[in-house]
């Protein structure tokens, strides 16, 4: 039996995109046996048509007629772009609120480096460095990012109003079952190994189709322990467990993940395939490719992007809107 799966083409016209602004007319049907081909949407089943084209429901707060923007915040020595830069309490909260200033629908902190070949970091000193920070988040809409269970719960008792695991709820066996009672919305990230070693040797029979296809099972596995579907947002995971050719497979064939009926998350802010593809350029220097992957996101009909530099994303997702109108 040949397996199937459904990669919508945006349009000028159509049908919507996972309920938002964008259309697509025709879909590239995708194989792992046979070459691709494109049909037109409307000739497509019911089941088939309806995660492609099924509004997504709200949650965090997020906007649900454009691409959100996420605001990046680690308070941690050792994260790749802004390792220690907000390591001193006051310092960080003065950064979120001015992340909020510039137009972040939600501010996202982490208080472990999840960079390849970062050590993980115990479950003390991660509490200690966001319990210095998250009193002053007060007012704010933000999010945990977090592998730890322990580290969910304190956040969601503190207010967060998502969580965002790199793990897909996988690396702590509580994590699933925490999420699931306290009916917190999630991020589900594809990775492939540990941060330690992920970008050892990565390996897929075909980056793209590996990554939805974990995706769909993780979600699925999660739905089946009491999350609700609508409470989960998918993000492939660029750059962890890929090589450039794994992560330049994802973002072209980016539409594909609307097939899984949820939310989608796009993290590619002053990561290293910038530097792979643009010349050999610091974190710091990366701003205009960061910006390039956002307006594919959201060409893309992703609903949130997660970066760095927020006010220079609100203002070139705005743009982008307008020139599209």
């Amino acid at each position: 039996m040949v397996t199937t799966w459904y990669r919508p083409l945006p349009a000028s016209h159509g049908l919507p995109l996972a309920g938002g602004p964008l259309r697509f007319g025709s879909v590239e049907l995708l194989s792992r046996q046979q070459p691709p081909r494109v049909v037109a949407a409307d000739t497509l089943p019911d089941d088939v048509l309806g995660p492609l084209t099924r509004p997504r429901a709200p949650l965090a707060g997020l906007p649900g007629d454009r691409t959100a923007v996420m605001g990046i915040l680690n308070v941690t020595p050792d994260s790749f772009s802004d390792g220690g830069r907000h390591a001193a309490p006051e310092v960080a909260i003065a950064a979120a609120r001015a992340m909020a200033a510039a137009g972040a629908d939600i501010i996202d902190i982490g208080a472990e480096s999840t960079r390849p070949r970062a050590a993980p970091v115990d479950l003390a000193t991660e509490r200690a460095r966001l319990g210095a920070v998250v009193p002053g988040l007060a007012g704010l809409n933000w999010s945990i990012d977090t592998r730890k269970a322990a580290v969910m719960a304190d956040a969601i008792d503190a207010g967060a109003a998502l969580v965002n695991d790199v793990s897909a709820l996988g690396h702590d066996a509580d994590a699933l079952a925490l999420v699931a009672s306290r009916g917190c919305p999630v991020v589900l990230m594809h990775a492939q190994g540990e941060p330690a070693t992920m970008q050892d040797a990565p390996r897929y029979a075909d980056a793209l189709l590996d990554v939805y296809d974990w995706l769909a099972a993780r979600i699925d596995a999660c739905v089946a322990a009491g999350i609700a579907r609508d409470r989960i947002i998918a993000d492939p995971g660029i750059g962890f467990g890929k090589d450039l050719s794994h992560n330049l497979a994802l973002l072209r064939g980016l539409t594909l993940f609307h097939g899984l009926g949820v939310p989608l998350l796009l993290g590619a802010s002053r990561k290293q395939l910038i530097a792979r593809i643009a010349g050999d350029v610091a974190p710091d220097d990366r701003l205009p490719g960061s910006l390039a992957l956002a307006l594919h996101a959201a060409a893309c009909g992703v609903q949130v992007v997660r970066v760095h530099d927020v006010a220079e994303t609100v203002q070139a997702l705005a743009i982008w809107r307008a020139a599209q109108g």
